[in-house]
């Protein structure tokens, strides 16, 4: 965009208009004569600081002047760093987003400004500044996209996790789309990348993706602690990147591993995972945050072990494993899914349990979902539908009606939510087998539900239940 009008001219219009001298605009901006002499004469250019001040002296709203500061201070003068990353740094705080892409653009022009523009990057996506950083992270991708470097690898790490969110097909896109590039990461981020890609097909149920991914998380964390033969000093400063003790990772791949089996039916070989991460003796480190680690996968063994016991048809662990979930509010969601499938496996009864836990699985049952311990948000979005479906299935099936439509619609809803498709219809199928037993008033929210939310019409409904 060409400006007709350059800061400095409206500058002298205002000096004009209100019949300054430079001494005087300057006290008023907090400038020397000085600097305000140099500027006025076109001898220096303008830093954002500076910029900023003689905004607010013109009484002009915070970044009114940005983009014209694009067009003098990069596109009309030789680029300088000392300007332009404070700038950026501005752009952030006020939310100008164009006005990073813009800058950004005419930047890469020239690669050497890849690396300043990856720092920045990370800086604002270690201070929360995602949408800035996500600008970088794309820019910078785009411009080494024919260069294979570890840095255009880890721009797809950071985009992938910034993509993530409720919409379960954005999802899926974010994963397929980044998993290429995590062999081009360095070998202690490829642990945590595929980690969170394990994570992430966890809360899509591609089973055969998780089964995959941490097959081979299994396999880089053995060769990782293969290493500690290293020098003690040497082997702390390469593992100090790990968002968890190494032993985690290889734990973590046997849990994964485990609940594949578990989402398959092999109870049998879920076990044999469950013991094997529950027993970490072999670990040597046994700092405090290793011992945290260990007591949580020991924890999470125990818990593991009851699921696969219940889902064999093991009545005899049931309150046992209620007691276990009571005293870990993360396993609350999980664990009464988990006691609810097995119910409705083998009908049996626990409406004193359902009712134990009701109030504390009202906050899970809500749209957004935050993540906790080792649970993603992702995960607990899914889990959280799931558990509706399993319990409108137990309430209907027992009579419980009024209860049971109220999970049906609480579930319809938050799969409509993070666009599952086939939780969608997993809904209205047992909606419409219960139908009859529905009030008015249940049935007009289910009516608005599928018609204003899901775009269902009544055709479409009877081809889904006609299709069960």
């Amino acid at each position: 965009m060409i400006y007709t009008t350059t800061i400095r001219s409206e500058l002298e219009d205002y000096i004009e208009r209100e019949g300054l001298n430079l001494s005087q605009l300057g006290r008023r901006a907090g400038l020397n004569a000085g600097t305000v002499s140099s500027l006025m004469k076109g001898s220096r250019v303008l830093a954002v600081d500076q910029l900023d001040r003689i905004t607010r002296v013109l009484g002009l709203p915070e970044g009114y002047y940005y983009e014209h500061y694009i067009q003098e201070c990069i596109v009309e003068t030789v680029p300088n760093w000392r300007r332009i990353r404070p700038f950026l740094f501005r752009c952030a705080e006020l939310d100008c987003l164009n006005c990073i892409r813009q800058s950004v653009q005419l930047l890469l022009d020239n690669l050497t400004y890849s690396p300043l523009l990856f720092e920045v990057a990370e800086e604002f996506y270690t201070t929360g500044k995602f949408k800035a950083a996500a600008i970088l992270y794309e820019s910078v991708a785009a411009s080494e996209r024919r260069q294979h470097s570890e840095r255009l690898a880890f721009c797809q790490y950071r985009l992938y996790m910034l993509r993530l969110g409720d919409n379960q097909e954005n999802n899926l896109q974010a994963a397929i789309q980044f998993e290429p590039f995590v062999e081009r990461l360095d070998e202690l981020d490829q642990l945590d990348a595929l980690r969170e890609l394990a994570n992430t097909y966890k809360s899509l149920r591609r089973w055969d993706k998780v089964d995959e991914i941490a097959a081979e998380l299994g396999i880089k964390a053995k060769i990782q602690l293969g290493l500690t033969s290293q020098p003690e000093a040497k082997r702390e400063a390469y593992h100090k990147k790990l968002k968890r003790p190494l032993f985690a990772y290889l734990a973590f791949s046997d849990l994964l591993r485990g609940g594949v089996c578990d989402a398959r039916g092999a109870y049998e070989e879920a076990l044999e995972y469950a013991y094997r991460y529950a027993d970490l003796s072999w670990v040597k480190n046994r700092d405090e945050e290793a011992g945290k680690w260990i007591q949580l996968f020991e924890g999470w063994a125990k818990a593991n072990i009851f699921v696969c016991k219940l889902m064999m048809g093991n009545e005899s662990v049931l309150h046992e494993y209620a007691e276990f979930i009571e005293s870990d509010k993360e396993e609350i969601l999980i664990g009464i899914l988990n006691i609810t499938k097995a119910a409705n496996r083998f009908d049996f009864n626990i409406d004193i349990i359902l009712e134990k836990f009701k109030s504390r699985l009202m906050p899970y049952l809500s749209l957004q979902s935050e993540s906790a311990g080792i649970y993603t948000a992702q995960i607990i979005d899914e889990e959280s539908t799931e558990c509706c479906y399993q319990l409108g299935y137990y309430s209907l099936w027992n009579e419980l009606y009024s209860e049971g439509f109220r999970y049906v619609l609480a579930g319809l809803e938050k799969a409509e939510f993070i666009n599952n498709e086939a939780r969608i219809l997993s809904f209205v199928r047992l909606f419409e087998q219960f139908r009859d037993y529905a009030s008015f008033d249940i049935q007009q929210q289910y009516q608005n539900l599928i018609k204003k939310e899901l775009g269902l019409n009544e055709k479409k409904i009877s081809r889904v239940v006609g299709s069960q």
